[in-house]
C-alpha cells in the first residue's frame, strides 16, 4: 500500500479542488491520467471521481461523466495500492476489498488508517474522506460492526451517534483547508441530522455560503447570492453572482444577465445582458441560449430577430432545457423564424408547466378554429375563459355563447 500524495496528486487537487476558479481543470485532468497511467493509484482514485458527475467533483470544470470508466479506475486504484481509492470505492458503492484485487490492495482497515495519518498531517482532501466515513457510517464496515455487535438497541444507537458525530470536526478541517464539498456535506448533517440519532441544528447551517463565497468557491458564490437575492439584497447578490460567473460557475452569466436586463440590485443594461449571455452561452450554459434567444425574439435592446430566436431556443430545447417552450410555441403559430405549423404549437404550448394567459389565449384560437386540429369548441371557450384579462381572450371570446343546455357554440 502506498503511503503519502505524489507531486502530481497533490497539485491535481489544488486546481481541482482547492482553487477550482483557476479554471485549470483540463490540465489537472491530463496530469492525473498521466500519472494514472505510470502506476499511481491515488491519481486513478481523483481521475475516477472526476468522471463520476457533481456529487463528487464541481460541474464548472466540464468533466464528462462517465460512470463505467469511472468504476475501471476506481478498480484499478484500489489494484494499484490506493488507500483513497478503497475508501471511495466505499461510498460509491462498490465492492473491492476482496480475493479478486490484487496481493497490494489494502483492506478497510488499513486503507481507512493510512488516510487517516495524511488527514491528521493536515491534507485537506483526505481530512474530508474521513469525514465522509463518518458522515455516510462507512464506519460500520471498516471496524466490521452492525447491531449484533452490540448488547442493547440503546448501546448500539450511542456507537452510531459517537461515531456519525466525528464528522462534523473532520468536514471544518476540510472546509478550512480547501474543500468545498465539506460545507456541502455540513450543510446536510446541520439542517437534515442523522435519521434519529442526531437532531438537526440548522442554525449551524447559516454562515456555510458566506464563508464558502468569501473563500472563493464560485458554487457557494453563486448559493449565498440565491439566498441574498431572496432576502431583496439585489446589489449584494448581483455581486457575488458577478463573482461565481468569473469563476467560471455555470449558470452564474444567467443570473448576472437577467439582473441587469431587469434592472435588479443595479441600472438597467439590456446591450451588457446580452454580453453576460453570450458569455455563458461560451462556455455552454443553455439558460443563456434561452435568454438570449427570448431578447431576438421580443427585440430587447436589439432589432427583433427571429431566425436567431427560433434557433437559439431550439438548440436549448434540443439540450433538454423546456424554459422556452412558450417562445418556440409562439415561433410555430406565428410562422416566426421557422415554417407555420400549427400541430407544434399546440405541442409546445401543452408541454408548458405553468398557467400563461396569452398560451391559453393561443390553445383557445387553435381548438376554436381547427387549426392543426379538429374543432373543439367547448375546449376553446374553457382555455379563453382560463386567460381571464388577456384582451385578445376577451375579444375573442364574445364570439362564443352557452345554450340553453349549458352547451358552448359559437355566435
Amino acid at each position: 500500500m502506498n503511503y503519502g500524495l505524489s507531486g502530481e496528486v497533490r497539485q491535481a487537487l489544488q486546481d481541482i479542488y482547492y482553487n477550482e476558479r483557476t479554471g485549470r481543470g483540463s490540465e489537472a485532468f491530463a496530469l492525473l491520467q498521466k500519472a494514472s497511467d505510470a502506476g499511481d493509484g491515488d491519481a486513478s482514485c481523483v481521475l475516477a471521481r472526476c468522471l463520476c458527475g457533481f456529487r463528487y467533483v464541481w460541474k464548472g470544470h466540464g468533466f464528462v461523466e462517465d460512470h463505467e470508466r469511472a468504476v475501471k479506475l476506481l478498480h484499478k486504484s484500489v489494484e494499484q495500492g490506493s488507500a483513497l481509492g478503497v475508501l471511495t470505492a466505499l461510498q460509491y458503492g462498490e465492492d473491492m476489498v476482496s480475493g479478486e484485487e490484487s496481493a497490494c490492495s489494502p483492506d478497510l482497515s488499513q486503507a481507512f488508517d493510512s488516510v487517516l495519518k495524511m488527514a491528521e498531517e493536515g491534507e485537506a482532501f483526505c481530512q474530508y474522506m474521513i469525514g465522509n466515513t463518518y458522515f455516510w457510517q462507512d464506519f460500520l464496515k471498516i471496524q466490521n460492526k452492525n447491531r449484533d455487535s452490540f448488547e442493547s438497541g440503546a448501546s448500539y444507537r450511542e456507537y452510531l451517534r459517537e461515531n456519525i458525530s466525528k464528522c462534523e470536526d473532520w468536514f471544518w478541517k476540510a472546509f478550512k483547508g480547501g474543500i468545498y464539498f465539506a460545507a456541502n456535506n455540513l450543510n446536510h448533517y446541520y439542517t437534515k441530522g442523522s435519521a434519529d440519532i442526531i437532531a438537526p441544528r440548522p442554525e449551524k447551517a447559516k454562515k456555510l455560503w458566506k464563508i464558502g463565497a468569501e473563500a472563493g468557491h464560485p458554487i457557494h458564490q453563486y448559493i449565498y447570492a440565491g439566498e441574498l437575492q431572496k432576502e431583496n439584497r439585489s446589489e449584494e447578490a448581483l455581486y457575488w453572482f458577478m463573482q461565481a460567473a468569473d469563476g467560471g460557475h455555470p449558470g452564474a452569466w444567467s443570473n448576472v444577465g437577467y439582473c441587469y436586463a431587469e434592472g435588479i440590485g443595479t441600472e438597467k443594461d439590456e446591450n451588457f445582458a446580452i454580453q453576460c449571455y453570450e458569455k455563458g452561452m461560451r462556455s455552454g450554459d443553455i439558460s443563456c441560449h434561452n435568454r438570449l434567444g427570448r431578447v431576438f425574439l421580443l427585440g430587447l435592446g436589439v432589432p427583433t430577430d427571429y431566425e436567431k430566436a427560433f434557433k437559439l431556443l431550439s438548440f436549448a430545447y434540443n439540450e433538454g432545457s423546456r424554459w422556452g417552450v412558450f417562445y418556440l410555441a409562439k415561433c410555430y403559430f406565428y410562422g416566426w423564424g421557422t415554417q407555420q405549423d400549427y400541430t407544434q404549437a399546440r405541442r409546445f404550448l401543452e408541454e408548458m408547466k405553468q398557467s400563461d394567459s396569452e398560451a391559453d389565449y393561443l390553445l383557445g384560437m387553435i381548438y376554436g378554429h381547427g387549426l392543426g386540429t379538429g374543432k373543439d369548441t367547448a375546449k376553446a371557450a374553457e382555455y379563453l375563459q382560463r386567460a381571464g384579462d388577456y384582451e385578445e381572450a376577451k375579444q375573442e371570446l364574445l364570439n362564443y355563447k352557452k345554450t340553453f343546455l349549458g352547451k358552448w357554440v359559437r355566435r
